[in-house]
């Protein structure tokens, strides 16, 4: 039996948010049908300018529930961020189908800026596993001509920071360390060497990924950092046996070599995917990062000393 009562002095902590289901950002043609490719979003019900964050979702190059890590996208938009999900096109589609997606979502929200109250100069993308992936490959060719679509100018490229969950900075050193995953990885039959040969019809196309390095190289990437890019946020648990924790430490590296900020974090006991990632240690950590780095620390308290969680 609960008692009646009255609730009294209640502080407005957080803004209300509304949700914009399955919205189409972009029309792509497949056969001679046309696919759209859908994006929801998190708007804070403020009146000011608010960051962006645009979140990918992994799944093995093989699916994209952008739906996924609600938790860690509404903690975002109880910070006042608006926070986009995107879809993108998966295996089959080949390389770089994935990336003009990514770029297209990125675009959707720079030309909805005024609509959604974001400030474009403050627009973050995150995102796990091959979502990771995407992310570390829009830090990386943030505001330059590099893996272009058709209709998307420079400008509408430009990132201000990168978070990737166990991502993927190098399509040929995913399994690198790991008994069994890495000859898997190494075989005509993983899905980023389907990603880059693409499916055989006809001709057989069946290589393993380190057999074409050329095009190994031109899909990951590690392979177009340069001086002046956005902050990193690279975070693997040290439990992951699907794509090995060298990932981050290879990008952290190359990233620092040519003067990049970055902040690399081992999550002690993690899987690739498991319940760690959803807890509120790990969300909080990424929302404060992302609140310093966007220039949004005046909303939330914050605690981002740690660097091994």
């Amino acid at each position: 039996m609960i008692d009646d009562q009255t609730l009294n002095g209640i502080d407005i902590m957080m803004p209300q948010v509304d949700e914009y289901h399955d919205v189409t950002y972009t029309q792509v043609p497949q056969g001679t049908d046309i696919r759209e490719l859908k994006m929801s979003l998190l708007i804070p019900r403020t009146s000011q300018l608010k960051p962006a964050v645009l979140y990918f979702p992994g799944g093995g190059f093989t699916a994209a529930n952008y739906h996924k890590f609600i938790q860690l996208r509404m903690a975002l938009a109880n910070k006042g961020m608006v926070v986009a999900a995107a879809e993108y096109r998966v295996i089959p589609d080949q390389f770089p189908a994935i990336m003009h997606d990514a770029k297209r979502a990125l675009q959707y929200l720079y030309k909805n800026a005024e609509l959604f109250g974001i400030d474009t100069s403050k627009i973050a993308v995150l995102g796990d596993s091959a979502g990771g992936y995407l992310s570390q490959f829009m830090g990386t060719t943030s505001d330059s001509k590099d893996v272009l679509p058709h209709g998307v100018t420079q400008a509408e490229t430009k990132v201000a920071a990168v978070v990737s969950m166990y991502g993927i900075s190098d399509l040929m050193r995913i399994g690198d360390g790991i008994d069994g995953t890495e000859a898997f990885h190494a075989g005509p039959t993983s899905p980023e060497a389907i990603l880059v040969n693409g499916v055989s019809f006809g001709t057989d196309l069946s290589a393993g990924i380190q057999e074409n390095p050329e095009k190994a190289r031109e899909a990951s990437p590690i392979d177009y950092i340069h001086p002046g890019l956005p902050p990193f946020l690279l975070m693997h648990g040290d439990k992951d046996v699907v794509v090995s924790c060298k990932q981050a430490e290879y990008m952290a590296t190359a990233l620092r070599d040519r003067g990049n900020q970055v902040k690399q974090v081992l999550v002690h006991g993690a899987g690739h995917g498991t319940p760690e990632w959803f807890q509120p240690t790990i969300i909080d950590f990424i929302t404060d990062w992302l609140c310093v780095e966007l220039d949004w620390k005046d909303k939330v308290k914050l605690n981002i000393s740690a660097q091994t969680l």
